[in-house]
């Protein structure tokens, strides 16, 4: 079985160039093809490989294709995709160091190498999430019990007798609001501060809420910065963010889900000259270190801070017999107990094709980025829309005697180009104006797909009946 599926697996990669980026289909089309009763026999492997080939992978989103730009989508590697079937053969549940001995110590390696990376203090603690989004979670948790007046994991946050305010720029991902209604500080409570010209957040308006905030007898206890923001890529002045934290006592959370290994690209990594200052960092490796979906990590500058968030006991935890070390548990960091063996893909990657060949793929990409910019502000039919800060671009096809509703011919010239499978956009709004975004986040993608794209678009916009 093991080799009849990889050769499957070599197979599939061999074939992404060539494949549409997606085929157009329908759910009641996929149900067709797939539904029946609960299966009472079972049947051979090989027949099982055929419905993978036929239906699954056929009606899949290739993410790994060298033009899918839509969404902020790793690629995987061939080496995690063989990391990901030794996990699940090995099935380490990494709840603790009793429960996993190596599980827990190639984890904790792991974080090490990924603070290493961004410059965080050593002595930080941190443990794998199954994305970005419960990253932030986990860190806004640790921010309401540092900063809450109150034990408010025991008593709620009725006991911090304040409203208990976070802010993040309009531009900040959706997981930030959620996080806050699932805490108990309230969706209300979370103030979206304008962004200025390059979208990052305008830190006057910033300081204006807080202080209004505070007039008002609320109690501001958090603000999160954008190391990538998932709409355009705007990295927030991290340091000037954390200067006005500072000020008000406020937890600094950045959420580099997106950006955050762009630290290895030397082209950039300035932006992350002051991440050290941040009291939590959410991150992504299932985005820019390439890992499939479901490896998401939380940093806490202040170990003690996570485990007044998170640490709890009962007697079927309790460790005897146990020195410190191996008494450490993860789930006194997060939220979860059972846990895969996130770390593993991350370690087995490194190794493998180490920092600094990931490094350039990093740069690569954002390379192809700046490379469609020049492409498009030398054109005389495209218009960016944003700056390229990293890898995310935003522009938008506007002939020069197009008189019509540019909007609503970018939403036309869109669903085609997705339709067409060659290349994959997705959209954005950029000062209200409809914007063809796309994300570079692919080591297979070249310049010349870049080139590509642009052609697409033009094609689409034609069958659009807009040239």
């Amino acid at each position: 079985m093991g080799r009849a599926a990889l050769e499957r697996v070599a197979a599939y990669y061999e074939s992404l160039p060539t494949r549409p980026v997606l085929i157009p289909t329908t759910s009641a089309a996929i149900r067709e093809l797939i539904d029946e009763p609960l299966p009472q026999a079972g049947v051979d492997f090989d027949t099982l490989l055929d419905t993978v080939d036929d239906v699954i992978a056929r009606f899949t989103r290739h993410s790994a294709h060298p033009r899918f730009f839509g969404y902020i989508s790793s690629p995987g590697t061939p080496v995690t995709s063989l990391g990901s079937m030794l996990a699940a053969a090995l099935n380490v549940n990494v709840t603790c160091w009793r429960s996993a001995p190596a599980g827990t110590e190639i984890e904790r390696l792991t974080i090490n190498w990924l603070k290493e990376m961004l410059g965080y203090p050593a002595e930080a603690a941190g443990l794998f999430t199954s994305g970005g989004s419960m990253a932030n979670f986990a860190g806004l948790a640790a921010a309401r019990s540092a900063k809450a007046p109150a034990n408010v994991v025991r008593e709620g946050v009725a006991a911090a007798g304040k409203r208990m305010c976070v802010y993040v720029s309009d531009e900040g991902h959706f997981s930030i609001g959620k996080a806050a209604g699932m805490l108990g500080i309230g969706e209300a409570n979370v103030r979206y501060v304008k962004t200025n010209g390059r979208q990052q957040i305008d830190l006057a308006d910033l300081e204006r809420m807080v202080e209004r905030d505070l007039a008002d007898g609320h109690l501001p206890f958090c603000v999160v910065a954008n190391a990538g923001t998932t709409g355009t890529g705007a990295f927030d002045p991290i340091g000037e963010v954390a200067d006005l934290a500072r000020r008000y006592s406020l937890w600094l959370h950045v959420d580099a889900s997106y950006g955050g290994f762009a630290a290895l690209a030397r082209s950039v990594r300035h932006l992350f000259e002051r991440i050290a200052e941040a009291d939590s960092v959410a991150l992504d490796p299932h985005k820019w270190l390439y890992l499939p979906v479901g490896s998401g990590c939380v940093l806490y500058r202040d170990p003690a801070a996570a485990r007044a968030a998170f640490s709890h006991d009962a007697e079927y935890t309790r460790m005897i017999g146990l020195e410190h070390d191996e008494a450490f548990a993860f789930w006194d960091y997060g939220p979860e107990l059972s846990r895969p063996f996130r770390a593993f893909d991350l370690w087995l990657l490194i190794k493998w094709a180490g920092a600094a060949r990931l490094g350039e793929a990093i740069e690569r990409n954002i390379a192809c980025a700046r490379h469609l910019e020049r492409l498009v502000q030398a054109s005389e039919d495209f218009e960016m829309l944003a700056p390229v800060e990293l890898s995310i671009f935003c522009f938008r096809y506007a002939p020069r005697n197009f008189a019509g509703d540019l909007n609503a011919l970018n939403e036309r010239v869109l669903v085609e180009l997705q339709h067409g499978g060659s290349s994959y956009l997705s959209n954005a709004r950029v000062g209200g104006q409809f914007a063809l975004r796309g994300c570079v986040l692919n080591y297979r993608t070249t310049e010349r797909d870049m080139e590509i794209l642009l052609e697409d678009v033009r094609r689409a916009a034609g069958t659009c009946g807009a040239r």
